[in-house]
């Protein structure tokens, strides 16, 4: 069984504003809402797939009660841990001239809630696949995964890691199966600009060497590479399109590789790709309709 975790899930609120003029009223053109964070992307995108997944994490308040009904309208299993107090958060995306973000903290997570989680995740089984993605809230410490790890490390668990800074480099002496860095979030683990093919190669290595298993490195337009334990080195060219929406392209591509990971290294790292690009081109998740379609486009 697949199991996503999204500690800190989010409503996200996208407008398109076209230019935004700072001090005066700014008119939104159009609107959307987009219940997630990246877990429950990847588990949305995994459903999408026809492969099943449970999503679990914290919610709270209204909010939180919205998003965990429209997962289950999408057939997603979900065991959440609802929070006594708070409301899961909401992220306003601007898309004019430029995309801003503007993203919540997230709700404060006590250790009755805490512990509650621990013990829904300590009856994973052997063989399950436990992919942790995006941020921590503030009120939890950057070594949050690097716990649920230890604490699930001798259970056969296969964990997929999606983070960034010291909630990803905690992780790595659990050896997990898979880290997903974008080229930022590589060089900000490696701390310095990496500028070639190499380089990112060379880079990606040296977090093999702290533990992790294998490595996908997304590069957003510039495709992506998959590093492997083995030596083994896997390129992907970018998708050429019209990027009108990156909010859940690297979601995408995870749960793609997932999906398509069965088939061997080399056809997950192209459907990843093919996800991401299938994602950035349209204003939604992909189905697996659009990204079979970016595949047959190469």
């Amino acid at each position: 069984m697949i199991y996503t975790l999204t500690l800190n899930p989010a409503v996200d609120y996208s407008m398109s504003v076209g230019a935004i003029c700072e001090g005066k009223t700014n008119r939104s053109q159009c609107e959307s809402i987009l219940f997630g964070g990246k877990g429950i992307n990847v588990s949305c995108v995994l459903k999408n797939l026809g492969l099943e997944s449970c999503a679990l994490g914290f919610i709270a308040g209204f909010t939180g009660e919205a998003l965990e009904n429209s997962l289950k309208e999408q057939g997603i299993d979900t065991d959440f841990v609802r929070l006594k107090s708070g409301f899961t958060r909401i992220n306003v995306k601007l898309r004019g001239e430029t995309e801003t973000e503007i993203n919540a903290c997230g709700p404060i997570i006590d250790e009755g809630s805490l512990s509650q989680l621990f013990s829904k995740l300590l009856a994973l089984e052997g063989g399950d696949t436990l992919i942790l993605s995006g941020s921590a809230p503030a009120s939890l410490s950057s070594s949050i995964y690097a716990e649920i790890m230890e604490s699930l490390f001798n259970k056969n668990i296969r964990f997929v890691v999606d983070a960034s800074g010291e909630l990803l480099e905690k992780t790595l002496k659990f050896k997990p199966f898979l880290i997903k860095p974008n080229l930022a979030e590589l060089e900000g683990l490696v701390g310095e600009s990496l500028l070639t093919q190499d380089e990112i190669i060379c880079a990606a290595n040296l977090l093999i060497e702290k533990g992790a298993q294998n490595v996908l490195v997304s590069l957003g337009e510039d495709g992506a590479i998959l590093i492997c334990q083995n030596g083994e080195v896997f390129v992907e060219k970018g998708h050429e399109g019209n990027a009108i929406n990156t909010v859940g392209a690297g979601d995408s591509a995870l749960a793609a590789f997932i999906y398509a990971e069965k088939d061997g290294f080399e056809r997950a790292l192209k459907f990843a790709n093919a996800a991401g690009a299938a994602c950035a081109f349209s204003q939604s998740l992909p189905t697996k309709e659009q990204i079979e379609e970016q595949i047959n486009k190469i």
